[in-house]
């Protein structure tokens, strides 16, 4: 006798026989007990969960001779017919290849002929997603108002792709993935009738592998008791669907832990010799220090998955780790496999990545972080003098402060008195006024190189540099020219610019690498652009006990600063994209 395929010689042929959908199970028998049975059925779920079968079986309970019943009898010559497809009241429609308006069209003129084997016409569309729009909307009417002899069931993996128009006409079952338990249980009774001896851990690695799917499930039982004679063993499923057993992992996992990159890349050798993939291996070791972490971080974590076998054996190897070790080796593998969907030799990421996590790069990391933090931290932090000396800076502005205030300068000549423009001030500063944020962490070096030779030699070049940014970029140049340079220190040119707006736009990423590219090629050697306030400066060189200052017009506006101040208006209002200047 030929031989059919398990899933085929097993599939469900009543609703007791279904695994892990009672809920479905429960209220369909509810609405065929009470008569109160739709006219249409949205059954989705992943692959393989019962979508078909149990339209079927449904099928053939409300045309079962003995009922309707909430159990087809599997023995009248209705239900015999229906599960050998031959009853032409009962049709099973493939979307995939009937997706287009004139099938619909065609189902739609049959539909109010009254059935002539059964009682009722039932249409099954399977992966109904696939239909064409112009197919659904010629099925909308009928969907929704059918003849009292149809019932249609459609059936999806995708629901999300279906109109809410039709969605909202059918009653809509979600169907789940199976239990690991419900599958092991279900795989080991075929093993029985089957004849098939199987061990435990070899029918649980199956249930894992097909990811909630029956279906999938018993087709591999299928094909691994066919390659064993009979007797399923775990080596033997691991050797026919190229898997990795918990111990590899372990194995390798510890490796990782103690930085040995001769046993890792021998373990990486032996599973490309066992014909395992590079990016199925790292799917697998994703999952298992994901699993690691469970543990780590949750008591009791075995029960959040499905892939732990032996918690004793995670929870030993789970304490080699820290967890921001495992929150490192996680993301790198991530990373890696990411960059793997478009490598053309996926096995050197895979190792690149394995040898990444030995050489202990994310505690170096770490570390680096760590130690870039605390440099930040000690170039941010002052001594006494320097506290000293900002004060001196601040009560030198808020005298500036309320001289202006006095003055009328903030109010445009309104009298306010001079305590309430000061309270104000303090509690929303006026957007022109720098602050002292944007001086420079080291100011004073640069005060005191100001008259350096240095500094002379980017002076006496500074109208050759301007007029090559302008050449280069005219629009960088309008807002460059509003600085004028005062100072060098080491490799880094001070500029000085009286309106803020101008400044901000010169410290822009592109503005500052045309600017430091013209500085490297006018000066010889590259330099770094620094730039601050023209007050801050003066107010600097002031508390220093220096009376040089860069004359600064309190009273001039930045259109006044400007020596084009046409060109910059144009810039503020159009932007640097829609604006070109020609001389």
């Amino acid at each position: 006798m030929e031989h059919i395929a398990l899933y085929r010689a097993w599939r469900p042929q009543s609703f007791q026989d279904m695994v892990g959908q009672q809920h479905i199970i429960r209220t369909l028998q509810n609405a065929i007990r009470e008569n109160k049975l739709s006219h249409a059925y949205l059954f989705n779920g992943p692959r393989g969960t019962g979508k078909t079968s149990a339209a079927k079986i449904l099928a053939k309970a409300v045309n079962c001779e003995k009922g309707p019943a909430i159990e087809p009898c599997n023995e009248c010559e209705s239900c015999r017919r229906i599960t050998a497809g031959a009853v032409m009241d009962v049709l099973e429609i493939d979307a995939a290849s009937n997706r287009g308006v004139e099938e619909i069209r065609d189902l739609r003129e049959k539909v109010k002929y009254a059935p002539t084997e059964v009682r009722h016409k039932v249409y099954i569309i399977d992966e109904v997603h696939m239909l064409t729009t112009e197919a659904f909307n010629a099925l909308l009417k009928t969907l929704e108002e059918p003849p009292p002899h149809v019932m249609f069931i459609l059936a999806t993996t995708e629901p999300h792709r279906l109109p809410a128009t039709v969605i909202s006409r059918c009653q809509r079952f979600d169907f789940r993935r199976v239990s690991l338990e419900e599958q092991s249980e279900r795989l080991m009774w075929i093993c029985k009738q089957e004849g098939i001896e199987a061990d435990t851990d070899a029918v649980q690695y199956i249930a894992r592998l097909s990811d909630g799917g029956m279906r999938d499930a018993v087709s591999i039982l299928d094909q691994t008791s066919s390659f064993t004679d009979g007797k399923v063993t775990l080596e033997h499923v691991l050797s026919m669907t190229g898997g990795m057993a918990s111990a590899q992992f372990a194995e390798l996992a510890k490796a990782i832990s103690q930085g040995d990159i001769g046993i890792t890349l021998q373990i990486i050798e032996r599973l490309m010799q066992e014909g395992k993939s590079a990016d199925k291996c790292m799917e697998n070791l994703l999952y298992y220090f994901r699993d690691l972490l469970m543990i780590t971080m949750v008591p009791n974590a075995e029960g959040m998955t499905e892939r732990i076998l032996d918690p004793t054996d995670f929870g030993e190897v789970a304490k080699t780790f820290t967890k921001r070790q495992l929150f490192g080796i996680i993301d790198t593998l991530n990373h890696y496999q990411t960059e793997m969907k478009y490598a053309a030799q996926p096995q050197m990421l895979f190792e690149v990545a394995l040898l990444k996590l030995c050489s202990g790069a994310e505690q170096q990391e770490i570390i680096s972080i760590q130690a870039t933090s605390s440099t930040a931290l000690d170039k941010t932090s002052v001594s006494s003098s320097e506290v000293d000396q900002l004060k001196r800076q601040l009560a030198a502005l808020e005298k500036k402060l309320d001289q202006a205030v006095s003055q009328g300068l903030s109010t445009g000549g309104n009298n306010v008195p001079a305590g309430a423009m000061k309270s104000q001030a303090n509690r929303a500063p006026t957007p022109r006024i720098s602050f002292l944020a944007k001086v420079p962490s080291q100011i004073e070096s640069y005060i005191s190189q100001r008259n350096s030779p240095e500094f002379t030699v980017v002076q006496n070049k500074w109208n050759q540099v301007l007029q090559r940014v302008k050449e280069e970029k005219v629009t960088v140049h309008a807002w460059f020219m509003n600085g004028e340079p005062v100072s060098v220190y080491q490799d880094a040119i001070l500029v000085a610019f009286k309106n803020d707006i101008h400044r901000e736009t010169t410290e822009k990423p592109a503005n500052k690498q045309v600017i430091e590219r013209i500085l490297e090629q006018q000066l010889g050697s590259p330099h770094r652009l620094v730039s601050m306030m023209q007050k801050d400066w003066n107010d600097a060189v002031e508390g220093a006990g220096i009376s040089e200052p860069i004359p600064l017009d309190l009273d001039s506006s930045p259109e006044e600063n400007s020596k084009e101040p046409w060109v910059d208006e144009a810039l503020q209002l159009f932007g640097d994209d829609l604006v070109v200047i020609k001389d």
